[in-house]
């Protein structure tokens, strides 16, 4: 018996498969290494080089790997280049999610977890926002996410099927234990490009709109730390296995903190002024969104412990310094 990461590579996977490891489960990765890295996956996770679009390949390692579940990351997830290539969000996010649950369905695994988004709200007319809120994505990522959602939901009616769809806020941070962290190239996350900014990687870096309708005129979002974040989609796995139905669930901490905010505490942890640019609004990007997250706490008995941002700063900041050695080493092996 084993669990399926796709993406298992790429920033949250990894650790989710750290997270699985962790808890003695058996963990097979599957990943494209488009934007993830094989050194990233976990010691005593077998990762297999391949694209989910690649059904027969994919039913074969869950036949070979006795997989009874899925954990679906594997997906592009940059809001402006979704708006730039809505054809290519929706191959990537729909069409081959829609091929991995019909790969699902035809082996027999009955436990999928769904890596959703809060995109798929668009600007909600409430913050925090609950699951039951109008769903209005304002770009093709979230409308994307949104779709494999639909089909998720229309299989589970259809077949012995259930899942549990995280739709995930702002996730930051790094492993407590420093194994894992944000690695991505051309990573758009706020808190990423503060670090790299913070100890020189750019020369600066650019808030995108000012004239929000906010405390400070740009944008509030809801930072959850990624260690968190995979401990949720465990509890989720748990909640499938014990026969839990199919459900929809937020995941963040229930307050948010402006674009400012977070460059500040990137500047109290690094004790470096870098240079920020005042630029122009970014199409696709609500004003606020926060989580209300009372729902995933009451159901899957899930309590975050790392609700801290400027602890969340700290780990970004000191994986930044060490991301690029741990590169240039894989490299050298």
């Amino acid at each position: 018996m084993s669990v399926l990461v796709t993406g298992g590579a790429g920033y949250i996977g990894s650790h989710m498969v750290l997270e699985l490891l962790d808890a003695g489960e058996t963990v097979v990765v599957i990943d494209n290494l488009s934007t993830g890295y094989r050194w990233a996956v976990a010691p005593g996770a077998s990762l297999i080089v391949a694209d989910i679009a690649d059904t027969e390949r994919v039913k074969e390692t869950i036949r070979a790997h006795g997989v009874t579940a899925i954990i679906h990351f594997a997906g592009s997830i940059v809001v402006p280049d979704s708006v730039a290539d809505p054809l290519g969000y929706y191959l990537n996010n729909t069409v081959k999610s829609r091929g991995l649950i019909a790969a699902a369905v035809e082996t027999g695994v009955k436990n999928f977890i769904f890596s959703s988004t809060a995109a798929v709200y668009g600007n909600p007319k409430e913050n925090p926002v609950t699951e039951t809120a109008d769903l209005t994505p304002m770009s093709p990522y979230g409308s994307s996410k949104l779709m494999t959602e639909i089909m998720l939901a229309d299989t589970a009616r259809a077949h012995d099927f259930r899942f549990v769809a995280l739709r995930y806020f702002n996730v930051a941070g790094a492993d407590p234990q420093g194994r894992s962290g944000q690695s991505t190239p051309r990573a758009t996350h706020l808190i990423k490009v503060a670090c790299e900014t913070a100890i020189g990687k750019r020369s600066q870096m650019e808030v995108f709109g000012t004239d929000y309708p906010t405390s400070d005129g740009t944008c509030i979002r809801d930072y959850i730390q990624v260690s968190d974040l995979a401990a949720a989609h465990l509890a989720a796995l748990q909640y499938l296995r014990r026969g839990g139905p199919s459900e929809i669930f937020n995941c963040g901490y229930s307050k948010g903190y402006s674009v400012h905010e977070v460059i500040a505490a990137v500047k109290r942890a690094s004790g470096s002024d870098f240079k920020v640019v005042l630029s122009p609004r970014r199409a696709g990007d609500p004003a606020a969104i926060v989580a209300a997250s009372s729902k995933i706490r009451e159901t899957l008995g899930w309590e975050p412990k790392r609700d801290d941002l400027d602890q969340i700063v700290a780990q970004a900041l000191d994986w930044e310094r060490r991301v690029d050695a741990l590169k240039a080493a894989a490299v050298a092996s």
